[in-house]
């Protein structure tokens, strides 16, 4: 995670998503990489990503110290969990436990909302 700081202002925050998608939709990282992120909120131990993945795109195997949780907004996306490969799609949500090892990819590109609970 990078260490940017997107900390809750107040007792709620309410985030558009929708413009926040075109962002990181749009963006030339998106192009150059494959994918893009933009982190909508980071308190505390919450950490909320929004990813997009291009046609292609994919995320190479690691871990997350907590819990993770992946919420599919649009595309397709296969997410292999310690060895097996989940196939999603929009409106999927996924939860992988904490230091499980995972990766993602995507042949025709997928936006999705990234979930962790920092150990």
């Amino acid at each position: 995670m990078s260490s940017i700081d997107r900390p809750l202002s107040g007792d709620a925050l309410l985030l558009h998503i929708g413009a926040e998608r075109e962002r990181v939709e749009s963006s030339e990282l998106l192009r150059q990489h494959g994918r893009n992120a933009r982190t909508l909120v980071k308190e505390g131990a919450l950490r909320i990503t929004l990813i997009a993945l291009a046609a292609g795109g994919e995320i190479p195997t690691h871990r997350a110290e907590g819990p993770v949780s992946v919420q599919v907004l649009d595309g397709r996306m296969q997410f292999e969990v310690a060895g097996k490969r989940h196939q999603l799609a929009a409106g999927d949500l996924l939860v992988v436990n904490a230091k499980v090892e995972h990766a993602v990819q995507s042949d025709s590109g997928a936006t999705f909302l990234l979930t962790v609970v920092a150990g």
